[in-house]
């Protein structure tokens, strides 16, 4: 598949994600478990 080590590493930095999508992704992992636990939150205050 790849002819040298060097072309394994180029290819390994291109597949890399840059600062900016591994930021958005932890934003977005936080802003989904703060509404998850919300959610559970006020689920288990309407049982009550």
């Amino acid at each position: 598949m790849f002819d040298s080590l060097d072309d394994q590493m180029k290819h390994d930095v291109k597949a890399e994600k840059t600062a900016k999508e591994r930021l958005l992704q932890y934003l977005l992992v936080v802003v989904l478990c703060v509404v998850v636990f919300v959610g559970v939150y006020f689920g288990i205050r309407l049982l009550e």
